[in-house]
């Protein structure tokens, strides 16, 4: 997965604010957390696993924090204004905004009052578990890249089709290793037959 019709959006947790006496606007909170199991779209449960975030922070991704996952950052883990650590509940960011940006400016009255108030996160999957031993399919993501992280005004799950492109494909890839499976299986009872036909047990 590569391209930006792969990426994925989740989020929902609500962001801490707090602006200091001298104007800094801190943000932080949890952009995802570790085994809650979220239902998508009504198609299939996921859960994040604890350490999804561990090759993308070692990696050392270069992730922005955006406001609804749109516009000019207003930090990045680059530059050192954005942090992220992966902590046993989940992925937390923190961040310290310039109030001399106007962007910063704009949205902080937006922030205060609760308008923008929850956190979300943009990635692409990188590997993951399907089990459909239940009633609804469940997807676990094991590792991501991350892209970004924001505050957002409506939090959504956006990229259930990509979610349902890769439960199609697992089923085809099962499917493909119960043929692989079986081929040898009917072979061995092929040419028991044909012993059998000609008097060989």
């Amino acid at each position: 997965m590569n391209s930006k019709t792969d990426v994925e959006v989740r989020g929902g947790i609500p962001a801490e604010i707090r602006a200091d006496d001298d104007g800094t606007v801190k943000v932080s909170g949890y952009a995802a957390v570790f085994g809650e199991r979220a239902d998508i779209a009504g198609m299939f449960d996921e859960v994040i696993e604890r350490g999804a975030f561990k090759a993308a922070l070692e990696r050392r991704d270069d992730v922005v924090f955006l406001i609804n996952h749109e516009g000019l950052p207003l930090a990045r883990t680059r530059s050192g204004t954005l942090v992220l650590a992966e902590d046993n509940r989940g992925l937390r960011m923190e961040t310290e905004l310039d109030p001399a940006d106007p962007d910063v400016g704009s949205i902080v009255p937006k922030m205060k009052r609760g308008d923008l108030d929850k956190m979300s996160f943009a990635f692409r999957v990188r590997k993951e578990e399907w089990d459909e031993t239940g009633e609804k399919p469940v997807r676990t993501i094991r590792d991501l890249d991350l892209l970004d992280v924001s505050i957002v005004t409506n939090p959504a799950y956006q990229g259930t089709e990509i979610g349902l492109r890769s439960l199609e494909a697992a089923r085809a890839e099962a499917a493909a290793a119960n043929m692989a499976a079986v081929t040898p299986i009917r072979r061995r009872m092929r040419m028991k037959q044909g012993l059998r036909s000609r008097g060989i047990r």
